[in-house]
């Protein structure tokens, strides 16, 4: 097979790929991720099932890629967002990537749900799918770590009970940094996601009116709660 031959088929897997995804994408935000449906993602392309079964084997395996597209989307504009701001203070720069991660979300609505919603019956996302999913919380450390090194942060006592898990927590995802951090750092985490998710699923209607500006007040109180300082 000539050289020119493998480049173009290739670039036809990559454009089929794409082509599956997109309307994979279309159907989470008419159905939902629940109701994803390899034959019609085939029937709407106007393919036959065989020939879609050789990019993506089973249903899981394409939630498995829209899973990591996702994941992979929305750390690259928490880091594009964090990159503009490199040089700023901790708290200015851990409130733009929060900020970047609440825009992501209601730009892309439905892949929010696929990754940060309801799970999907029948659905177990495999090993591969952490590596895009620990982007933003990797930026978000990365920025306390800088603070920590520099200036230091505010590290409030732990409850004597908590200490054991937090020293594993730290273990496992920032052994540099006190226990006490990563624990703040945790719930910090959540707490964002959350602040995200009862804005996309409409939680804060009738209760939240000026909701950007109740996000930047909320994230500014997690970068405290953490205990980044103000840069004077």
């Amino acid at each position: 097979m000539s050289s020119a031959t493998s480049g173009a088929r290739a670039r036809a897997r990559v454009e089929v790929t794409a082509a599956i995804k997109d309307e994979a994408r279309r159907q989470l935000a008419a159905d939902g991720a629940a109701k994803l449906s390899l034959r019609a993602v085939a029937r709407e392309l106007g393919m036959v099932s065989s020939a879609l079964y050789r990019y993506f084997p089973s249903r899981d395996e394409l939630l498995t890629a829209l899973i990591i597209d996702a994941y992979d989307s929305l750390g690259a504009a928490a880091e594009g967002a964090h990159a503009e701001v490199a040089s700023a203070g901790p708290v200015r720069r851990w409130t733009v990537v929060c900020e970047a991660v609440r825009s992501w979300a209601l730009a892309h609505p439905h892949e929010y749900a696929l990754i940060y919603g309801s799970p999907v019956p029948g659905y177990s996302a495999p090993a591969s799918t952490i590596e895009a999913a620990a982007r933003v919380g990797l930026l978000l450390i990365g920025i306390v770590r800088d603070a920590h090194q520099g200036r230091g942060v505010a590290v409030r006592p732990l409850p004597g009970g908590l200490r054991p898990e937090a020293e594993r927590m730290a273990a496992d995802l920032a052994p540099d940094l006190p226990p006490a951090v990563i624990a703040a750092m945790v719930a910090a985490w959540a707490q964002l996601f959350g602040l995200v998710g009862f804005e996309v699923f409409g939680q804060f209607n009738r209760v939240v009116e000026d909701r950007s500006a109740f996000f930047s007040y909320s994230v500014t109180q997690l970068a405290h709660g953490v205990g980044l300082l103000e840069q004077k």
